[in-house]
């Protein structure tokens, strides 16, 4: 544009219905070109509400692993249980293909559930991912063992994860995105770490419940019967979780999306209608066609952190139980009790760690936990076969201080890689593809490859160096993005004096 000119310069002047639009978006333009902050372009936020978004984001999350932790930690049983005939290698074989079923659908979840809740809102789709979650857990323990209806008996256990797998497809994506957009913008790795205390504190109530449960009933009741109280809690659990979750609002991030596109399509702003224009055809259709035809490069970087962070994570969290008492003879009790000091650890220490990405960035942790399982994997399990109890310790804590470095980063790197239109549904679909294909048939992957070498005791640990192998080639891709908005939404801050700040300091940058 000449310097000089003016709205007027460029305006049709016999159209008064045009020449507001016209006046509309060159401010618009103009804005784009000088972008300069307004005190109501920034988000503040209520630490109260935020701790309660987090609570209610994290209980869900916390419920998924709990739902998984179960089966992973009675794998043995349900092999039993459903799949009698063979060997105890088939039987176990079986029943951790059964749990890798539920991850086969997972995506389907997240390209259902993470446009929806692009489309209405994130509560509403976390509310009924709850509901589904809570009911296919528990239902799993009300199915007749294979002695009593034969053949239908696994094929119910199948279906009823088959519900799980598709509604913890919108999950996490749902809620590392609830969290991140809650937060303000110097304290998401902090806030996001809570997320991933859900997964501890999930999986630590799994292990714990099965643990009292194995010494108080013993074998033969555990058999019997016993199995079934751990999936019987999900219910009363997913209730209460449900109601957090439904006294919340929408997240600030969203409301202003929303805002902004509801003024676009109404043409009552047709400053809104010039920035949101591309959004007003919103059906779920033309949101997966947007999702992969505008985001694919970050769908591909976040598939291969996402599948390098499960395999460890599952790895250490689902399969060590039954690798200590499968492969190494360990007592099963004696198993998870390792297994629960070692994720006792990882709670205490995850806030820190977010704290930590906030201060020094998200790709630094994430290299360092990379790192840490490609380079301490062989150490970590040469002490595990040791087999004694400070050994087997010491190589947990190995393998715990790397993953802990992905805990409490991860969920708030994953949801800055998208923008607010998209990010859900980006999120879900990239987050469950990598979980699908790497996370939940890791512990199928690893006892096949066992079974195949001979009963290997390193295998895990290969396979754990591979998985971060890529993992540090897809850290080293990523850009930094703590203490930055996240794409597409506005500043969010914690205090008042935070947003003064941010419009003050542009008074000392150059205009264009």
């Amino acid at each position: 544009m000449p310097t000089g000119s003016t709205e007027a310069d460029h305006a049709p002047d016999q159209d008064p219905a045009a020449l507001k639009r016209h006046r509309a978006l060159f401010r618009a333009v103009a804005r784009r070109r000088n972008p300069r902050l307004r005190r109501t372009d920034i988000t503040v936020t209520d630490e109260r509400v935020v701790k309660r978004a987090v609570k209610a984001a994290a209980l869900g999350n916390a419920m998924e692993w709990f739902d998984f932790g179960i089966y992973s930690y009675l794998a043995v049983t349900i092999g039993k249980v459903f799949f009698p005939g063979g060997s105890d290698t088939t039987s176990l074989l079986s029943s951790f293909a059964t749990f890798a079923v539920a991850f086969l659908v997972r995506p389907l979840g997240g390209a259902y559930f993470g446009p929806l809740g692009d489309r209405v809102g994130r509560k509403k789709v976390l509310a009924l991912t709850m509901i589904m979650m809570a009911a296919g857990t528990f239902c799993i323990g009300l199915i007749p063992s294979h002695a009593t209806i034969g053949f239908w008996s696994p094929v119910l256990l199948i279906a009823f994860r088959l519900i799980q797998g598709f509604s913890t497809g919108g999950e996490y994506g749902g809620a590392s995105t609830f969290i991140a957009e809650y937060a303000p913008d110097k304290k998401r790795g902090y806030f996001g770490s809570f997320l991933e205390l859900g997964t501890l504190i999930g999986y630590t109530g799994a292990a714990g419940i099965v643990l009292v449960l194995n010494t108080a009933l013993g074998d033969d009741a555990m058999l019997a019967w016993g199995w079934r109280l751990p999936f019987l809690i999900a219910g009363p659990l997913g209730l209460v979780g449900l109601y957090l979750r439904i006294r919340l609002d929408e997240t600030p991030a969203f409301q202003k999306f929303e805002a902004a596109r509801t003024h676009s399509a109404t043409g009552s702003l047709v400053e809104a209608e010039a920035e949101f224009s591309h959004l007003s055809e919103n059906t779920p259709k033309k949101k997966l066609g947007e999702i992969f035809a505008q985001q694919w490069p970050t769908l591909i970087l976040c598939i291969a952190l996402v599948g390098a962070y499960n395999i460890t994570d599952y790895m250490l969290l689902s399969y060590m139980p039954t690798y200590l008492t499968d492969t190494l003879h360990y007592q099963e009790s004696h198993g998870l009790l390792i297994l629960l000091g070692t994720m006792v650890a990882l709670m205490c220490v995850i806030s820190t760690v977010g704290r930590l990405n906030d201060r020094y960035g998200r790709k630094p942790l994430l290299m360092a936990g990379m790192l840490g399982f490609f380079l301490l994997a062989i150490p970590a399990f040469l002490l595990v076969k040791q087999g004694s109890l400070v050994a087997v310790c010491l190589g947990m804590a190995l393998l715990g201080l790397s993953l802990v470095c992905l805990l409490g980063t991860m969920s708030a790197a994953l949801p800055a890689l998208f923008p607010t239109h998209v990010r859900y549904g980006s999120l879900s679909i990239g987050y469950n593809v990598a979980v699908s294909l790497f996370g939940g048939t890791t512990p199928l992957v690893i006892t096949a490859l066992m079974d195949a070498f001979g009963k290997n005791v390193m295998v895990p640990a290969y396979y754990t160096m591979g998985a971060a192998l890529v993992g540090v080639v897809a850290v080293a891709c990523m850009k930094e993005t703590a203490q930055q908005p996240l794409e597409g939404s506005p500043p969010s801050v914690a205090t008042k004096e935070e947003a003064v700040e941010l419009i003050t300091a542009q008074t000392t940058e150059p205009r264009f």
